[in-house]
């Protein structure tokens, strides 16, 4: 189906009580009375020309039930743009990411924080490798090669503030992509 720029109209008089069961029906899918008209003629006239066109009305037919389109509020639509921007995500991308972790029943984490998780990762490894490296300089009486009792300490201040910073990361994304807004559920 190739999509044009609409310019014909099309006009007819109906009975009262089919113009409001016209308005019902296009409240309920939150649409204008002229596109639930227009998508009733493609139905038909699709439904019509399928015969001679089968395989093209299907491929367009997958590929137009891959796309969603969603109406929000004012509001919600600037919560959203707040949520995306805070990730760094494009609003159709953040939705599309919270739709599928609500389906599938997961907790996504988006490219940039799952860098920063994986920075953590290796500094960790760096300093788990300079305590073995200590350890082993000790164990073999090295003296000095050992590391300072004040040098020990901000190895281990840095471990429990990785650790405290990841632990809190954590807590903040899982709660921020299940509901509510993430600053106020900590």
């Amino acid at each position: 189906m190739l999509l044009m720029a609409a310019e014909a109209f099309i006009q007819c008089r109906v009975p009262q009580a089919t113009k409001a069961a016209l308005r019902a029906a296009a409240d309920r899918q939150q649409i204008t009375e002229s596109a639930l008209l227009k998508r009733v003629l493609e139905l038909v006239l699709h439904t019509a020309s399928a015969a001679s066109a089968g395989e093209l009305i299907v491929a367009d037919r997958s590929a137009r039930q891959a796309r969603l389109y969603v109406r929000l509020t004012a509001g919600d639509w600037q919560l959203l743009r707040a949520r995306s921007a805070a990730r760094y995500l494009a609003p159709a991308t953040y939705a599309s990411n919270l739709l599928r972790a609500h389906l599938r029943a997961l907790t996504p984490l988006p490219e940039a924080e799952l860098r920063a998780i994986r920075q953590a990762t290796r500094e960790l490894a760096a300093i788990g490798r300079n305590l073995n490296q200590i350890a082993l300089a000790t164990q073999r009486g090295s003296s000095g090669a050992g590391a300072s009792r004040e040098e020990l300490r901000n190895l281990l201040k840095a471990c429990v503030a990785l650790h405290d910073h990841v632990r809190s990361y954590i807590r903040t994304n899982l709660s921020s992509w299940s509901s509510g807004d993430a600053t106020s559920q900590l």
